[in-house]
């Protein structure tokens, strides 16, 4: 069921990266089928970004929609000026009352988990690393990572760069590798890890490795051809060098 709705949803984000405005005023047009002409869907479901340029909200069993028609959930749309005591101080200077405040702003991603890489006694910065197949860095041996889509499920990712993993790893037992390195030529053009504007991302993106723009280190948003890719490509393909230990 996770992989049916990855390629309904591939297909939704493919449409939403060639008709913005278009996919937007749909997604509004949607909106206003479930809460009706009076609300004011242009204020509080207008983001000032485009349909996936961030994450996009879900809402399959429309159980948000039904909780506003219902006067259960009241929707309010600004900046916050200030935290009070009692509440929340709007950057119109309107006050809200809480009790309780859920913060969703600050994330900070730790590349690595902070760890310092290093290759026979030199440090290496992953933000100067190219990613080979978006599951490992050029230039460190043995060493793969996981990062999901920003597109669709994480998890279906790692699953598929889990089993890339065990691949390798079998071949190299098979033949009796003891290392393996990606190595990028010097013609491979550099691009930004992700095409995300999130602020997480935003912050973090001088600390996130480099794609190339072509295989093997691009990084694909597409579960279709990753399966290919990481099920069916190459293990032993030009751009990784295989060596034994002496």
């Amino acid at each position: 069921r996770q992989r049916q709705m990855c390629i309904r949803d591939r297909f939704y984000y493919g449409v939403a990266r060639r008709r913005p405005e278009r996919v937007a005023a749909g997604i509004k047009d949607l909106i206003r089928e479930e809460l009706g002409p009076d609300f004011d869907v242009d204020t509080h479901f207008s983001p000032r970004y485009n349909p996936w340029d961030e994450r996009l909200c879900i809402v399959p069993d429309s159980d948000l929609f039904n909780a506003i028609n219902a006067g259960q959930v009241s929707i309010v749309t600004d900046h916050i000026e200030h935290f009070t005591a009692d509440g929340i101080c709007l950057r119109s200077g309107e006050q809200l009352a809480a009790d309780l405040i859920v913060t969703a702003t600050g994330l900070a991603i730790k590349v690595l988990g902070g760890a310092q890489l290093t290759v026979d006694g030199q440090p290496m910065d992953s933000a100067d690393r190219l990613t080979y197949k978006g599951a490992m860095y050029s230039d460190i041996p043995n060493m793969a990572f996981a990062f999901g889509y920003t597109n669709a499920s994480w998890t279906l990712k790692c699953e598929l760069t889990a089993r890339y993993v065990c691949r390798l790893l079998n071949y190299m037992d098979r033949h009796g590798y003891t290392h393996v390195t990606p190595r990028a030529s010097d013609d491979v053009e550099r691009d930004r890890f992700v095409d995300f504007t999130s602020g997480y991302i935003e912050r973090a993106i001088d600390q996130l490795p480099k794609q190339g723009t072509r295989p093997p280190w691009k990084l694909y948003q597409n579960y279709l051809l990753d399966m290919l890719v990481f099920g069916l490509g190459r293990v032993n393909d030009e751009a990784v060098e295989f060596a034994r230990a002496r």
